[in-house]
């Protein structure tokens, strides 16, 4: 499947800015299943693009410096995809939860993408013995773990409620658990608290999905959103497997990767520092179209 991507964000910071330094985390990464095709960067009114190095995580970082005054400021960030990512199919030769947990503990890949990486707590998703001891059950180290991940993934879709008035970006796990309510990247962090409360590999995905009109309606250009979801590594052979605690399903061709962390902070889309005395007000607006659909 091909994607067009349109991943606007707009600012109204009230009074004039008179400079502002910002990280850009919005070119998607090529990861197994997927290529990005073509990419472009727009600013508007004004500010210079530098390609930056991802200080933490698998991302593709551009910094952004806007050293004139603005009242508003537009980034539009497009991009084309492939994507071709099959289903997982939990196998009799899957390894068993007890066997990746090992097998990361002894890894020495030492890159983004190694499995130690993503093994302990971190600043956003901390330990929790409450919510380790909801995802336990799911979670025996004897069982085949491509079953124990969906069948805890279905679990959290089951049993939280999709509401996205119920938490705010920074609303820590904790919280999200006790209300059995919120939104894709508290669900994604209750899980990951669970599984590295197991000693298993756990990696935050931020990306997108692709939403599918309900049946006789026309799909609404601009309705999409940014998602959050969970990798689980699985050992060599198998790698990191995608888990959509939101939608207890896998990670499949209607997921597409822009950037992978231990959690939301090393991977936000856009963050940095702005210089002025006024409100800052944000808006987003996504659009993920398959291309042989117009």
């Amino acid at each position: 499947m091909i994607y067009d991507i349109t991943h606007v964000t707009r600012f109204d910071y009230g009074t004039h800015v008179k400079f502002a330094r910002c990280n850009l985390r919005l070119e998607p990464i090529d990861w197994p299943g997927q290529r990005l095709e073509s990419y472009m960067l727009r600013v508007s009114p004004a500010g210079r693009t530098t390609p930056a190095r991802a200080e933490a995580g698998l991302a593709n970082v551009t910094r952004l410096t806007v050293d004139e005054p603005v009242r508003k400021l537009t980034i539009e960030s497009i991009a084309r995809m492939m994507v071709d990512r099959r289903v997982p199919v939990p196998e009799a030769g899957d390894p068993t939860l007890g066997e990746i947990a090992a097998l990361a503990r002894a890894s020495r890949d030492l890159s983004p993408a190694g499995p130690s990486s993503y093994l302990f707590p971190s600043p956003l998703i901390p330990l929790d013995h409450a919510i380790a001891a909801y995802c336990a059950p799911n979670l025996d180290p004897a069982r085949n773990a491509l079953e124990a991940g969906i069948e805890l993934a279905r679990r959290i879709q089951r049993d939280f409620e999709f509401d996205a008035a119920a938490t705010l970006v920074d609303t820590p796990p904790h919280e999200a658990f006790a209300k059995r309510r919120g939104v894709c990247q508290d669900f994604a962090q209750i899980m990951i608290t669970g599984l590295r409360a197991a000693g298993l590999p756990a990696a935050y995905a931020s990306g997108y999905i692709r939403t599918i009109p309900p049946a006789g309606q026309e799909r609404l250009v601009g309705a999409d959103a940014t998602h959050a979801w969970v990798l689980l590594w699985c050992g060599p052979a198998k790698g990191w497997v995608g888990l959509d605690p939101t939608n207890g399903i896998w990670m499949a061709s209607d997921h597409i990767v822009m950037a992978i962390g231990r959690d939301y902070a090393e991977i936000a889309p856009v963050d940095g520092v702005v210089l002025g005395s006024g409100a800052q007000e944000m808006a987003v607006s996504v659009d993920v179209a398959p291309v042989d659909e117009g």
